[in-house]
């Protein structure tokens, strides 16, 4: 099976994006974020970028806000590591599935733990 160039592009730019966003950025409103998934379109142009950040919703924000403003910095540093022709603009998104994981668990386990429940 091939795959599209898109595709290896994307896990380029998420190996790539991870490494400065865990090491080269010195923005204090950037906190605890790890990037998830890269979507880039089939031409190349247009990357979403999806962060999932562990604090408060105030937190959440403001890693979102630094990772926008650091956007520059992030797509030089992705010219400079990456031979591409053209370097597709960023979007950077909210991964909140680590959320919706987490509240599912917490529901499932309630619903076990209660008294006079059947075990599945």
């Amino acid at each position: 099976m091939r795959f599209k160039r898109s595709q290896r592009i994307q896990e380029l730019i998420l190996e790539e994006i991870s490494k400065v966003v865990q090491s080269g950025l010195k923005d204090p409103r950037i906190g605890f974020a790890t990037v998830t998934k890269v979507e880039l379109s089939d031409n190349l142009k247009h990357a979403k970028i999806f962060i999932s950040v562990m604090g408060s919703e105030q937190e959440k924000t403001d890693t979102l806000e630094g990772l926008q403003s650091a956007k520059g910095f992030i797509r030089n540093t992705l010219g400079k590591n990456l031979y591409l022709k053209f370097l597709p603009e960023l979007e950077f998104r909210r991964d909140d599935n680590a959320d919706h994981v987490e509240k599912i668990s917490r529901i499932l386990n309630e619903l076990h733990s209660e008294p006079g429940s059947q075990p599945l």
